[in-house]
This record gives C-alpha cells, sequence and structure tokens, in this order.
C-alpha cells in the first residue's frame, strides 16, 4: 500500500484522500494514516507545484553548475553540499559519480544574477577548486511532467 500511495502522491499531490484510497483499495483513514506516518518518518518530505515558468511573464533563469571540491578530512562532501543547500537561489544539490563532486540547479532572475552567484558565493568558498555553469535554454520534461508538448495539426484531412 505504501508504494502505491507514494507513486501516486508523486504525480500528484493534490489528490483527494478518498480518491486516493479508492484508487489503492483501501479505507480513508487508512490511507490518512499511512500518508501522515511516512510524513513523519521523512519518506514524504513536501509537497511542490511544477510550474512551466515559459508560460507566464515572470523571467527566471536556471543553471545547471558543476562544482569540484576538495572534502574536508573527516566530513566528505556533507558540509560543503549543506553550505550551499542553504542559499535561497540553490533548488538542489546532487553528490554526482563522475568528473565533478557536486551538481547544483539554481534560479535566478537574469543571466548575470546567476554568473554573480557562481563567482561571489559558489567560487569563494574554501573547499570549492573549480566550477562550470551550464544555462537551461529550455526544459521539455521536469519531475515527471512532459513541458513541451507537441503542438497537433487540427485541419480536417481532404481526400481525393
Amino acid at each position: 500500500m505504501r508504494e502505491d500511495i507514494l507513486r501516486i502522491l508523486e504525480k500528484n499531490s493534490r489528490i483527494g484522500i478518498d480518491e486516493l484510497a479508492v484508487r489503492i483499495g483501501a479505507d480513508e483513514i487508512e490511507v490518512a494514516n499511512e500518508i501522515k506516518a511516512m510524513e513523519a518518518e521523512g519518506v514524504i518530505c513536501g509537497y511542490h507545484t511544477l510550474i512551466d515558468w515559459e508560460k507566464t511573464s515572470i523571467e527566471t533563469v536556471s543553471a545547471l553548475i558543476e562544482v569540484t571540491v576538495t572534502p574536508q578530512r573527516g566530513q566528505g562532501f556533507d558540509v560543503i553540499a549543506e553550505r550551499i543547500y542553504n542559499y535561497p537561489e540553490v533548488q538542489a544539490v546532487y553528490l554526482m559519480s563522475s568528473g565533478y563532486d557536486l551538481l547544483v540547479n539554481m534560479e535566478g532572475k537574469t543571466l548575470k544574477e546567476v554568473a554573480s552567484f557562481v563567482s561571489d558565493k559558489l567560487s569563494t568558498l574554501d573547499s570549492v577548486v573549480g566550477t562550470a555553469t551550464h544555462f537551461v535554454l529550455k526544459k521539455y520534461k521536469d519531475h515527471g511532467t512532459i513541458l513541451a508538448k507537441k503542438k497537433t495539426d487540427e485541419r480536417e484531412k481532404l481526400v481525393l
């Protein structure tokens, strides 16, 4: 039951307890208690709304930043990752298994704002030895949701 609840909530966090219970074939109280338990355990960490900012008048710039660091003895990457994820501009931080150590996902209002964040805040941290910034030009799919829907041809077909 737990996995079923999580899969459905991951796709639609606004689903009602009543509909969720029907979809998994369980009692509403049982489903509500399970969700509450998963929230208390930290399995469910939050509920978010996915917005396609390109369809609004609000200008935003997204960037993925590769960060190479020198891990601190006895602390690994956790301390530097925590310093980075505490910046409000930072949306996500991932420890990677590649040519760099951390991947930082961030948003700003302009390219200059993102660049300033990287040069003034990120690059100046003691453990950081290198960065590479990649600006997101277009999002096609995010968190399992397709954002760039194909346009359909609504013209009638003409048969001769």
